[in-house]
């Protein structure tokens, strides 16, 4: 039988080394157009569709899943900085708050939060303190003699810790046109804080009996 195999080159020759036109074998060739198959298909059901979620989008969903159900535990116990800060994490709880917002707060707050008859709240200085425990007390227990109504009996306890986790999220927008600083930086409450002494137990035990949810 004849060999019918004949032996093409390229024309790349380099130290006598020559390059042939050999056909690629099926499995490398497979390899490639599933390759590219998959790449489509990828390109399509992340990016063009947005079905599934990227791994920053996928890491994202995970913490505030995460936070979540931390705060759905956190519910009924002390609150604490460290509480509040977790439900920033979680949108739903950050647009709750900021529906709440403009309900209840834009009559003082404006509805950019920044400032009208009460202070800006988008810039760096605080009457009452820039802490979130400090946030949630000013809004749970007002202040009269500063005309800070108390919000507890009207949105109870988690309503309130909504709406200071937006709050949050709005320190440092500075927005345009805000009211004049009124307060202390935040610089100076943290030094303030820092000097000042640590609740004993009864007052801790007192707090947490005004904060339970209703």
């Amino acid at each position: 039988m004849v060999d019918q195999h004949t032996e093409v080159t390229l024309g790349h020759n380099y130290d006598g080394i020559e390059e042939f036109d050999n056909r690629l074998p099926n499995w490398w060739l497979f390899t490639l157009y599933g390759a590219i198959v998959f790449a489509v298909g990828y390109w399509l059901f992340y990016q063009t569709f947005g079905i599934g979620y990227s791994q920053n989008q996928a890491w994202n969903r995970e913490v505030e899943l995460a936070a979540q159900a931390q705060i759905e535990r956190e519910m009924g116990k002390e609150v604490t900085d460290a509480s509040l800060l977790l439900m920033t994490k979680v949108p739903a709880q950050v647009d709750a708050g900021a529906k709440i917002f403009q309900q209840k707060c834009v009559q003082c707050h404006r509805a950019d939060q920044g400032g009208d008859i009460g202070p800006n709240l988008t810039d760096d200085y605080w009457i009452h303190g820039p802490d979130p425990i400090q946030l949630y007390n000013t809004a749970m227990n007002g202040v009269q003699d500063k005309g800070m109504p108390s919000w507890k009996d009207q949105l109870g306890p988690v309503r309130v810790r909504q709406v200071v986790a937006f709050v949050i999220t709005r320190k440092g927008a500075n927005v345009a046109g805000g009211k004049a600083p009124q307060g202390k930086s935040t610089a100076e409450w943290e030094k303030e804080n820092a000097a000042a002494p640590a609740p004993t137990a009864p007052e801790k035990l007192k707090e947490a009996a005004v904060e339970k949810p209703k």
